[in-house]
């Protein structure tokens, strides 16, 4: 049974502000994201904006946001040289983040994905698009690379440890999974990055695949069954999966 859709009153959205923001600012973003919630293909729970003035000459503004569709978090991130531009860029971007959750749900849920699984048992194995990341970096650094590519998860090398480990976006900043999670391991010295207790877990490529497709995760990040190395399996915009490896 569909749910009815529910959008967001612009008083629902949270504004976090990190630097000089003007008011008028935080009511347009509040505005962008409340009108843009309509397009959520189920009721939309709440949603977050993090307004910031990035240190430096330049004072770079950034605008992200996180809304919260039914448990399932949709996200958009912007950078401009003022708040009004990266509100606007980042308009645009949560727009087609939204509309591109909508259109996987519905192939997932409805009849367009019970066609589609058909026709990959007919052909055998989903097709995997595999991928390379060489990004080594200490955690506070993989968010700053996660960031400015824009991705919402990162594979990466911690050289301190020489073990993968994935950083990812959460609702309230960022979040550390490593392979072995051994208590005695420094913490990353940024606030904003909690850090993963659980392991990953030991999957192979095809049931890390299954997870992802049963659980409706936007990714996986799993040790290799056969290999133990960090791997990540995600969705790709063409309907196939992605596979990012590092270079062990």
């Amino acid at each position: 049974m569909r749910h009815r859709l529910i959008a967001l009153d612009p008083a629902d959205v949270q504004i976090k502000i990190r630097g000089g923001v003007r008011p008028g600012d935080v009511r347009r973003a509040r505005q962008t994201v409340a009108e843009l919630s309509r397009l959520a293909h189920e009721p939309v729970l709440g949603a977050k904006v993090t307004l910031a003035t990035a240190p430096g000459p330049e004072e770079r503004r950034t605008a992200e946001a996180v809304v919260d569709v039914q448990g399932r978090l949709v996200r958009a991130r912007a950078g401009a040289a003022s708040t009004r531009a990266a509100i606007h860029l980042l308009g645009d971007r949560l727009r087609t983040r939204l509309l591109e959750s909508a259109r996987d749900w519905e192939n997932r849920r409805g009849r367009h994905h019970h066609q589609r699984l058909q026709a990959g048992r007919d052909a055998g194995e989903p097709r995997i698009v595999r991928g390379l990341s060489a990004v080594r970096a200490v955690p506070d650094e993989a968010v700053v690379e996660m960031d400015q590519l824009d991705h919402d998860f990162l594979l990466f090398v911690d050289p301190v440890t020489g073990g993968d480990c994935l950083v990812h976006r959460t609702a309230d900043g960022y979040r550390l999974v490593r392979l072995d999670p051994r208590p005695e391991l420094p913490p990353p010295t940024c606030a904003a990055i909690s850090v993963a207790t659980e392991a990953a877990p030991r999957l192979s490529v095809a049931a890390a695949v299954e997870r992802l497709e049963l659980g409706g995760f936007p990714f996986v990040f799993f040790a290799d069954a056969a290999t133990g190395a960090g791997r990540v399996v995600h969705r790709r915009a063409d309907g196939a999966y992605g596979l990012v490896t590092t270079p062990h």
